[in-house]
């Protein structure tokens, strides 16, 4: 049986920027597509994340595989997984997308030439000083915190984010799914920029990362005093994360770019 997958650039409007997700369509049921399936495909894409689709009656099953692990909750792979349904015409341009996933029901919505997708917000609580994180990121923090997924780290300049070379086996053993390293906007063209390792989840540094914008709008909002910011994430790619945040959700647009379609036949 020959399955469709895509590959995607997510929260870009250019090919070969933003973050390359792979989306796999499968048929309603199959006993062949396994988790161990599903894993092994998204060893062999190699890309940060591999997203499987499956129809059900009021909208898809939708799940993300990286390298390495099943993860609960994907913004940039929902992205590209809503793209290709509204590229291939599965769904009406201005209908809603409902995904059943592992974070409960997400949905997603063209607008223009944006999606946006209404995932959970996950604001950090406080933690104290912790020196792992400044030794293997190499910074000097300002503020610390923890979301329900990963470690807010707040530095006080554009340069320490952008420069940061971080020890990825240091960071790998602390435990959690990731690190954001972030600082407010320094040139006026977006509110605040960050950077997302996660090298315990098989990718060292990340390029785009929604899932990590469902923590920093927030934080960034309740220091800005703002419910609408234009983000960016300063990784070698690089994107752009239009958040908004609302009333315990965080709605993330963003744009993407189908670049690849093939055929698996394993």
């Amino acid at each position: 049986m020959k399955i469709n997958i895509y590959q995607v650039d997510a929260f870009t409007d250019q090919p070969f920027r933003g973050n390359p997700a792979a989306v796999c369509i499968l048929p309603d049921q199959d006993e062949k597509f396994t988790d161990s399936w599903m894993a092994s495909v998204a060893r062999e894409m190699n890309l940060s994340e591999t997203a499987f689709l499956r129809q059900v009656e009021d909208g898809f099953n939708l799940r993300w595989f990286t390298p390495t692990v099943e993860v609960d909750l994907c913004g940039h792979a929902t992205l590209a997984s809503a793209h290709i349904l509204y590229t291939l015409d599965l769904i009406p341009p201005g209908s809603t997308i409902r995904f059943h996933t592992k974070s409960g029901l997400l949905t997603a919505k063209k607008q223009a030439d944006e999606i946006e997708l209404d995932f959970p917000a996950t604001p950090p609580g406080p933690i104290g000083a912790d020196p792992r994180l400044a030794d293997a990121l190499g910074v000097a923090p300002l503020e610390l915190g923890k979301s329900q997924y990963d470690y807010l780290v707040c530095v006080g300049s554009e340069a320490e984010v952008r420069n940061a070379r971080p020890d990825f086996v240091k960071l790998g053993k602390l435990g959690v799914r990731g690190v954001m390293l972030t600082s407010q906007g320094e040139t006026g063209e977006f509110d605040f920029i960050s950077r997302f390792f996660a090298p315990g989840a098989g990718i060292d540094e990340d390029p785009v990362t929604g899932s990590a914008h469902c923590c920093l709008g927030p934080s960034w909002s309740a220091i800005l005093c703002k419910a609408e910011m234009l983000a960016y994430q300063a990784s070698a790619r690089g994107g752009a994360v239009r958040v908004r945040v609302g009333q315990e959700r965080v709605y993330l647009g963003g744009k993407a770019v189908l670049v690849m379609a093939g055929e698996l036949l394993a």
